[in-house]
């Protein structure tokens, strides 16, 4: 029987936002959030990555996505989605694999609605469409400059303004998903082919990533438009000053320096030992004071690592760990380089500005007063089985972005 396969486009030159596939949102790489959007969308029986871009490449089979090598001739500026779609299918193909329904989705639109998703597959895999694109309902007036930069009426008569309850809406193409049939695609050589229907998504969180600005505000929508989860991880890192501490230190008059630390933390750290979690401390200063709190949690440490990626990428390897079955919980600056590479970048309330941009989760508790326990509750809770990650989007209430140029290579 066919298959319906997802698509991701995803190079890795961009003009308007430098490596913008792998720029985060939420805490997690957009070619990522729209992997995670097919995998949890039940229509879909294959998920795919095209890319000419081997770091693209790693983060997609990490999140659980095929790959496809996107020839450099087909990954260029001037280079459509739809030569890399083709390209695509005839990898596929030679693969023998049958493909009867193409789900072409962006990764530049964070927000896609996977029952509207899973409706469109529908609506082809019925055949009473060919080709069906994600919309959002608009009433809005829409005006051109003609000539001399004069403004012309578009959709509407300038001498009629009905209310709104009075007017016809339209619908503009937001550039989340595109469902097409296989075969009238690759006959057409063009998204839009024969009977085309429109999925109407939400415009909560509609949004296309072309800029910075976009960029910007797309990571502000996120704690608003993801929902909790379940921390499903495989390992647990943390930093030590700020997050098993309040981040202030009391100095006697020889120097001595002490820190007040939770028992509570103590106890979220010991749960974790006990459901084999492994757990690791990792801290820029070397003091003792972190070297005898984690002999006393019965964890690892490493101390004076100036390069705490680094540190944390070599931990990993040594131990056979996915990066993207990580949980770093941080509090400052000095973390964000660990907060950029794993798959479940936590924060601190109390913590810098750019720590919490690129946290995926930010927790209720403060360093030093149950922020760790809440960590390994949170993690605890993905029980036994190790299900899936999820980002958890309100299925049926968020919209993909606008594309203002659809024909532009993803």
């Amino acid at each position: 029987m066919s298959e319906v396969v997802a698509i991701i486009p995803a190079r890795g030159g961009s003009k308007g936002v430098v490596r913008k596939n792998m720029r985060r949102v939420g805490g997690v790489p957009l070619v990522a959030r729209a992997i995670d959007a097919a995998l949890r969308c039940d229509a879909i029986d294959r998920v795919v990555v095209t890319t000419d871009d081997a770091e693209i490449a790693a983060v997609a089979a990490e999140w659980g996505a095929e790959t496809i090598e996107r020839p450099a001739a087909l990954a260029g500026d001037e280079a459509s989605s739809e030569s890399a779609l083709l390209h695509a299918l005839d990898v596929l193909e030679a693969r023998r694999i049958d493909v009867g329904v193409v789900a072409f989705l962006q990764a530049t639109s964070p927000f896609i609605d996977v029952d509207a998703l899973a409706g469109a597959v529908q609506l082809v895999r019925s055949r009473r469409r060919d080709s069906v694109f994600s919309a959002v309902e608009t009433y809005g007036f829409l005006w051109a400059k003609g000539a001399g930069g004069a403004a012309e009426a578009v959709n509407h008569d300038v001498e009629v303004r009905p209310r709104r309850q009075d007017r016809e809406p339209h619908y503009l193409e937001t550039g989340g998903f595109y469902v097409l049939r296989a075969a009238g695609f690759r006959a057409s050589r063009h998204r839009f082919f024969g009977s085309v229907g429109i999925a109407e998504v939400s415009a909560r969180g509609a949004l296309e990533i072309d800029t910075a600005d976009e960029l910007e505000i797309a990571r502000a929508l996120a704690p608003l438009v993801d929902r909790p989860a379940p921390i499903v991880v495989d390992a647990v890192v943390t930093d030590f000053d700020g997050v098993h501490t309040d981040d202030s230190v009391r100095v006697d008059e020889n120097g001595g320096e002490s820190v007040t630390v939770s028992r509570s933390d103590g106890m979220g750290v010991s749960l974790l030992r006990a459901a084999g979690i492994p757990f690791l401390i990792l801290s820029t200063e070397t003091n003792p004071v972190v070297s005898a709190r984690a002999c006393k949690l019965g964890v690892d440490v490493l101390q004076g690592q100036g390069d705490k990626a680094a540190a944390l990428q070599a931990w990993a390897a040594e131990r056979g760990f996915a990066l993207s079955r990580i949980a770093y919980l941080g509090n400052d600056v000095n973390d964000l380089p660990c907060l950029d590479i794993v798959g479940w970048p936590v924060a601190v309330p109390e913590a810098h500005p750019l720590v919490l941009a690129t946290a995926r989760v930010v927790l209720d508790h403060r360093g030093g007063a149950g922020a760790v326990r809440e960590l390994a509750e949170r993690v605890l809770a993905q029980g036994a089985t190790r299900a899936p990650r999820a980002l958890h989007t309100p299925g049926g209430h968020d919209a993909p972005g606008p594309n203002t140029a659809p024909q532009e290579a993803s």
